[in-house]
């Protein structure tokens, strides 16, 4: 019986790779954001982002980076955190056999629910932040950075208003970390099973590649709903059901504007952390001997 050395990802290591991804793509979410939050079609993703440019210069498409990774180190750490820790538990019991894709599916959406709830404060300053370049100068918050942020909303609005638009993201994470992380799972498992892939960056690659399809499609209504709700001034909106109205009013597609650059953003973005975080489990996760028979 021969014993096989593997790298297990630790704990913390899907928060460093999804903020590591973030510097990459956070101009193409702060775009997805501007054009979210139109209720008129004015212009597309392109014109958009040349607008942010032309007034307020290039790093115009960093504003609030500092929240975009304070969000991740909450909302995405805690969800890989919950999959990774309970389906290795999981499968250690099961002698390290791969959990079936059901598992996998329940896993991911159990943890996708916490970490989108433990994420919304700095989501919600995410957004913020992002819109505020495109209001007028005397309605901008203005906030310093992620944790400003998080401390003017607990102070000028309170405790409540932090998880303002949670239902949206607690919904829209339960089906971005099945459609991210479980079909990534899934995928590479299927690849590497059919003996043309191997554990390598083509093959995290293609599978992270195949989920970012997956979970922009499912998650896109959801995005656009919580993006408005975070953005909203208090009052706006009586609850998700007056969103869902207000939203409907400008047709069916209304629930996909921003589809191109969150495909744009999520693709790249899916990519980068799913490499990040196989480079960072090979060469620094934790050694688990594993019996082959």
């Amino acid at each position: 019986m021969a014993v096989e050395e593997r790298r297990i990802a630790r704990w913390y290591f899907g928060g460093l790779a999804s903020a590591g991804a973030v510097f990459f793509t956070h101009p193409l979410d702060l775009v997805k954001v501007h054009l979210q939050t139109q209720q008129k079609v004015e212009m597309g993703a392109f014109s958009m982002g040349v607008k942010v440019v032309r007034n307020e210069g290039a790093l115009g498409l960093y504003n609030g980076l500092s929240a975009s990774v304070l969000r991740q180190l909450t909302y995405s750490l805690t969800r890989f955190a919950i999959y990774d820790s309970l389906k290795n538990r999981i499968s250690e019991g099961n002698n390290d056999k791969p959990l079936p894709f059901y598992q996998k599916t329940m896993l991911a959406m159990f943890a996708g629910a916490i970490g989108g709830f433990v994420g919304t404060p700095a989501d919600l300053v995410n957004v913020r932040m992002q819109n505020d370049i495109k209001i007028s100068v005397d309605q901008r918050r203005n906030y310093k950075h992620g944790l400003d942020g998080l401390y003017r909303v607990y102070k000028d609005e309170g405790v409540r208003r932090m998880w303002s638009g949670s239902s949206m993201a607690v919904a829209r994470a339960i089906f971005m970390t099945f459609g991210q992380v479980a079909l990534y799972d899934q995928y590479k498992q299927m690849l590497i099973q059919s003996g043309y892939f191997h554990d390598t960056i083509s093959t995290h690659f293609t599978a992270s590649f195949l989920a970012a399809v997956c979970a922009t499609g499912m998650t896109q209504p959801l995005d656009v709903m919580k993006t408005r709700l975070m953005n909203a001034p208090p009052g706006q909106f009586k609850g998700i059901a007056d969103c869902v109205v207000y939203t409907a009013k400008s047709g069916p597609m209304g629930f996909f504007k921003g589809f191109f650059p969150a495909f744009v953003r999520l693709g790249p973005h899916t990519i980068l952390l799913f490499i990040f975080f196989e480079q960072l489990r090979k060469n620094f996760g934790y050694k688990s001997q594993v019996q082959k028979t």
